[in-house]
């Protein structure tokens, strides 16, 4: 009995080994770029990310799209591993991940705050650029917003209301717009086009961007409130925003300023090499055409931070 089974074992681990060996051979390895992301960039990144993984068959690139905030945090309080962020709004890394995590950040893309709507929103054909906080602020209508906390897009709707309280004299305007809706505040500002697209809101505060994106029809606000126009710099800068700090009952101030995107790469990124090429090619001129096909506008480069920790792929396009 004990041959038969010893025999019987042998003949087992012989059948397994022919079974495992193929597949562990004909497997082949891929160089994995891991990108924390802005919501609002999930459709250009997309896009061009499958553009050059079709150019480069060994890199699989990994996109995981949040509120920038919440992207920052994943870095800083739960150590995910990561190569490189994008925000939605450079102070983001310059707050949560400089000097700690990351030496420098890149600001490459501007946007704007719209009111976004459809066909069937309560008062589509009264609602302006001079009177929507009006009807955002109607009891019958339900308006859509992202989490201050977790999502620049969040914050700089919060700032665009303190903005339009002064612009249009209505003292009350943000305390009144932001106590309202509250079952209707999502993560990131994408996780309201879903919403939008059923007809399930009226309205929603979006980037223009992302409207464009995804076809929303949308009302352009005033530049002294969009948040999109330097020039209007010292009135974004008048109002500020707290969100939840990093440590559990602490705040961090937010000031106003135009919206400026930017980028960086991790200083513990797993795959160092595979993402500078990668990130030199986005912020190249293909890039800036996805970009600009999607409805953003790109900026001429700035590096906010020293260069000396760069690398050099990357320095090229500062020393032009």
């Amino acid at each position: 009995m004990k041959l038969v089974r010893s025999i019987c074992r042998k003949l087992t681990i012989l059948l397994v080994i022919p079974a495992i060996v193929p597949a562990s051979c004909g497997r082949s390895h891929k160089t994995e770029i891991i990108i924390f992301h802005a919501g609002s960039l999930s459709v250009p990144l997309k896009e061009i990310s499958v553009e050059y993984m079709d150019m480069n068959p060994g890199v699989d690139i990994k996109l995981e799209g949040a509120g920038s905030v919440a992207c920052a945090r994943k870095i800083t309080e739960l150590g995910k591993p990561c190569d490189i962020m994008a925000s939605a709004d450079h102070k983001v890394i310059e707050k949560f991940l400089m000097p700690g995590y990351t030496d420098w950040n890149i600001w490459f893309a501007t946007n704007e705050l719209v009111i976004a709507c459809h066909d069937k929103s309560k008062y589509a054909d009264l609602i302006s650029p001079d009177n929507w906080y009006d009807i955002l602020a109607r009891k019958d209508v339900v308006y859509g917003r992202s989490d201050p906390d977790a999502d620049p897009c969040g914050y700089r709707t919060v700032m665009m209301f303190k903005l339009a309280a002064v612009c249009y004299q209505q003292d009350s305007l943000a305390e009144i717009l932001t106590a309202k809706d509250l079952n209707m505040v999502r993560p990131k500002e994408v996780d309201l086009v879903a919403l939008m697209e059923a007809k399930a809101l009226d309205y929603i505060v979006q980037y223009k961007s992302v409207c464009e994106q995804h076809g929303l029809d949308y009302i352009s606000l005033q530049p002294e409130i969009n948040l999109s126009d330097p020039s209007f710099e010292d009135n974004y800068n008048s109002v500020s925003v707290d969100i939840t700090g990093e440590r559990p009952g602490e705040t961090m101030p937010i000031k106003g300023s135009s919206m400026i995107y930017g980028i960086t790469l991790l200083n513990e990124a797993p795959n160092r090499e595979a993402a500078v090429d990668f990130l030199y090619y986005f912020l190249g001129e293909k890039g800036r055409t996805v970009l600009r096909e999607n409805g953003q506008s790109p900026l001429n480069l700035h590096l906010e931070g020293p260069a000396t920790n760069m690398p050099a792929k990357l320095r090229e396009y500062f020393n032009r």
